[in-house]
C-alpha cells in the first residue's frame, strides 16, 4: 500500500468517525428535548385538568394523575396534625411558587362585576324585566376575582395576632391558586345557583356558605342570635336550626340585592379536612336511625351494590357499609343523586368565582370563628357554641378514626376517593391523605 493509499484511508475514517460523533450527538439532544417536552406535556395536562376542573359549573370530577402511598401506621401518640404549615403543592408548581407572604393584604379595589350588574339592569327596558326571566341574561357572565383587605378596625387584643396572620395566609394562597387557573378561559355560570348555598345576615352584613359537616349547625344558630332572632345558641334546637326557615338565603333576593350584597358584606366559607368531612357525613347519616337517608339513600345503595342483600336490608334500607357507601360515591351512574353532605366544596360555594373575605377551618373552628365575630362587629358575649349538635356521645371524626374507615376500601377506590375532593385539597391548601 503506498503513501497515497494509507492518506485516503486515514481520511474516509476521520471522516467515518466525525459523522458517527454527530450522529450521536444530535440523538442524545433529540433524547433530552423529548424528555423535557413529555415532562413539560404532563404538567400541562394536570394544570389543564385543574383548568377545566374549575371551568365547569359545576365542577367536574377530576381523575388526577397524583398518586399515594397509602401507610396505615398511626403517627406516635400526642403528635398534632398539620394544617396551615403543611402545604400540599398542586402539580405544575414548585414550592417556592406556592409559598405565601406574611400577612400581605391584596389591596382589592371596588369588585367591577358588581357595577356591571347594576349598570346591565338599569339598562333594561320595563318590557324587557317583565318578558324575560330576572336572571337569565346572566347565564354567561365572568365574574372577576378581587380580594378586599379585611376590616380589623373592631379587632381587639393582641392574641388575635396569630390568628389574623394564618388568615392572611389562607386568604392569599386561594386567591393565588384561582388566579392561575381561573384565567383561561370565559366561565359560564348560573348566578342562582351559585348563592343558593349562601345564608344572609343583614344586621353585621354577613354572608355564610354553608359547608355541611363543618360546624354549619352552629354557625346558622350564631346568625339566628346576630339577626336578634334568639337571645342564645344554647336556645336553639336542631329542628329550629334546620327546619325553622329562619335565615333567609342569597338567592331569595332580587339581583340588585345579590350584586349589592357579594359586594359589600363580609362573606365567610368554613371548610373541613374533605375525607374527615365525608367519614364524619357517612358515620351520621347511616350510623345513626334516620327517616331520610336510610330509605332514600340506603335502600337504593344496597340494591345495587351489596349481593345477596336479605329483604330487610332492601326494606328499611339500614345498615349501609361504608365500602358500600364509597361504590355509589364514585358510581358515574349512581342509583341516587348527591347530597350536600357529600358534595365537593367547589361546588357548593364556589370559592373561585366568589371572592371570600375569610376562609375558616373546622380544625381550628373556635379560634377563627371567634376571630370572626370580632371583625363583623358581634357582641361581646357572642362566642362561637362548643357543643356537639348531634350524637354527643360519639367520638368526633378524627385523622385515626378515617384511617379506620379507609381500611375497608381497595388501594385504588382511595385512590379514586382522593381524586374525587382533588379540587377542595388543593383550594384550601390541606395535605394529601396520609392514611
Amino acid at each position: 500500500m503506498n503513501l497515497r493509499q494509507v492518506f485516503v484511508s486515514l481520511l474516509m475514517f476521520g471522516v467515518a468517525g466525525l459523522l458517527l460523533f454527530m450522529y450521536l450527538q444530535a440523538w442524545i439532544e433529540g433524547q433530552h428535548t423529548a424528555s423535557g417536552e413529555k415532562l413539560q406535556q404532563q404538567i400541562t395536562n394536570q394544570d389543564a385538568v385543574i383548568a377545566n376542573c374549575l371551568d365547569e359549573i359545576p365542577p367536574v370530577h377530576c381523575k388526577t394523575t397524583t398518586k399515594h402511598n397509602w401507610d396505615f401506621t398511626l403517627p406516635p401518640p400526642g403528635t398534632q396534625r398539620k394544617v396551615v404549615q403543611s402545604r400540599h403543592v398542586p402539580p405544575g408548581h414548585s414550592r417556592q411558587e406556592m409559598a405565601i407572604l406574611d400577612s400581605r393584604h391584596w389591596q382589592g379595589k371596588a369588585d367591577p362585576f358588581g357595577a356591571v350588574a347594576v349598570s346591565l339592569v338599569s339598562r333594561l327596558s320595563d318590557q324587557q324585566k317583565i318578558s324575560e326571566p330576572p336572571l337569565s341574561q346572566f347565564r354567561e357572565v365572568y365574574l372577576p376575582l378581587a380580594l378586599r383587605p379585611l376590616n380589623k378596625t373592631l379587632v381587639k387584643g393582641d392574641e388575635w395576632k396569630d390568628v389574623g396572620s394564618t388568615q392572611e395566609k389562607r386568604r392569599s394562597f386561594l386567591y393565588e391558586f384561582c388566579q392561575k387557573y381561573n384565567s383561561r378561559k370565559k366561565l359560564r355560570t348560573h348566578l342562582v345557583h351559585m348563592v343558593s348555598r349562601i345564608y344572609v345576615e343583614d344586621r353585621h352584613k354577613v354572608l355564610y356558605c354553608e359547608v355541611p359537616k363543618a360546624g354549619c349547625s352552629n354557625w346558622k344558630r350564631v346568625l339566628m342570635v346576630l339577626n336578634g332572632l334568639a337571645t342564645s345558641t344554647r336556645n336553639i334546637s336542631h329542628d329550629d336550626v334546620h327546619y325553622g326557615k329562619h335565615l333567609r338565603k342569597l338567592d331569595s333576593y332580587d339581583l340588585k340585592g345579590i350584586y349589592t350584597r357579594l359586594n359589600t358584606y363580609t362573606k365567610t366559607i368554613f371548610v373541613r379536612d374533605p375525607l374527615e368531612r365525608l367519614v364524619s357525613a357517612f358515620r351520621d347519616k347511616f350510623e345513626h336511625p334516620n327517616s331520610y337517608y336510610h330509605p332514600v339513600f340506603g335502600k337504593a345503595i344496597i340494591k345495587k351494590y351489596r349481593h345477596n342483600a336479605d329483604e330487610e336490608a332492601l326494606k328499611t334500607g339500614s345498615g349501609v357499609k361504608f365500602k358500600e357507601f364509597i361504590q355509589y360515591l364514585l358510581d358515574s351512574h349512581r342509583p341516587v343523586g348527591m347530597d350536600i353532605h357529600w358534595e365537593q366544596v367547589s361546588k357548593l360555594c364556589y370559592p373561585c368565582l366568589i371572592n371570600y373575605d375569610f376562609i375558616g377551618k373546622f380544625e381550628t373552628l373556635e379560634e377563627d370563628a371567634n376571630y370572626f365575630l370580632q371583625l363583623v362587629g358581634a357582641p361581646a358575649e357572642l362566642k362561637f357554641p362548643k357543643f356537639k349538635d348531634r350524637h354527643s356521645s360519639d367520638e368526633r371524626t378524627s385523622a385515626e378514626v378515617v384511617r379506620q374507615y379507609l381500611k375497608e376500601l381497595s388501594k385504588e377506590e382511595r385512590q379514586l376517593t382522593y381524586d374525587f375532593y382533588y379540587l377542595d385539597y388543593l383550594m384550601f391548601n390541606y395535605t394529601s391523605p396520609i392514611v
